[in-house]
């Protein structure tokens, strides 16, 4: 099986040209193989790229730990630059297909290939049956949350997948490797949850690190910045427009309230090319 490493700001995953390669067989057990760093290529997972009779492509992922996923904000950017940069289809504007839908990306291009990509990410889904959580709230906003004897206040929003944002004054392993694992297997989000842990630095710049469903933390994550940017709208700490500094780089936001959809801007890299054992 031939694959391709990219990355997106570190939140890195391995590609498959499924135009080209058939897959068959336990593709989560594939996707749990691969992403293994220190017996398998390393991942946070694994991502197919896939044909589609309504777009350009079809992306489909499993995390490190072989769960399917509906959708990846750093992982489709990459998935656009491997469609344009390896002549899957040659536009400056995109449509991928994902588990949340049909979703539009712009290209911008320097010396032919892709160098960033701005998602339309589409409306936030903010009913708590839909996120989904059994929290109180359409989204819940600011609301407790019991975490091993510990309450923690919490606002959940769904861009695709559900998102659990929480607001500290300090970016500390306490909370990202400590509580970050009990937030996403917490009984309140029936299909888990990814854990986001935001300090504001002003009221259009915030510092972010993620407990990724499936993944653990990772370097990056596109739903989730996007996720930040819409709570951070809802709880009033910040504005539409919003800088992310994550651990892997910078990602830019919009919320737009005209068309009240997310836009997100960021880099997508391509790392190498290998061959996987059949």
């Amino acid at each position: 099986m031939k694959f391709t490493k990219m990355h997106g700001l570190g939140n890195d995953y391995v590609y498959v040209n499924a135009f080209e390669e058939k897959l068959t067989g336990d593709l989560p057990k594939l996707a749990i193989a691969v992403s293994n760093r220190h017996k398998g290529i390393g991942s946070d997972g694994l991502i197919l790229i896939e044909p589609s009779e309504v777009a350009d492509a079809r992306m489909r992922m499993f995390n490190a730990d072989g769960s399917e996923s509906e959708m990846c904000g750093n992982g489709i950017r990459c998935v656009a630059k491997y469609v344009y940069d390896h002549g899957i289809a040659q536009k400056d504007r995109l449509k991928i297909e994902t588990g949340a839908g049909i979703l539009t990306l712009d290209l911008t291009i320097k010396n032919g290939l892709v160098e960033l990509v701005r998602v339309d990410m589409g409306r936030p889904i903010l009913a708590s049956k839909d996120i989904p959580t059994t929290l109180p709230g359409d989204p819940p906003v600011n609301v407790g949350l019991n975490v091993d004897g510990q309450s923690i206040r919490v606002t959940c929003v769904s861009m695709g997948n559900p998102h659990c944002i929480t607001y500290v004054d300090e970016l500390t392993d306490e909370w990202v490797l400590g509580i970050g694992p009990k937030v996403e297997r917490h009984a309140a989000f029936p299909r888990r949850v990814n854990a986001e842990f935001i300090q504001v630095l002003t009221r259009k710049e915030v510092n972010m690190r993620v407990w990724e469903r499936g993944s653990g933390e990772t370097q990056a994550c596109g739903t989730g910045a996007c996720a930040v940017c819409v709570a951070g709208v809802l709880t009033g700490k910040t504005a539409h427009n919003l800088l992310i500094h994550l651990p892997g780089g910078d990602l830019e936001l919009e919320w737009d309230i005209s068309t009240d959809h997310v836009f997100m801007t960021g880099p997508a890299t391509e790392v190498y090319t290998g061959i996987w054992p059949d």
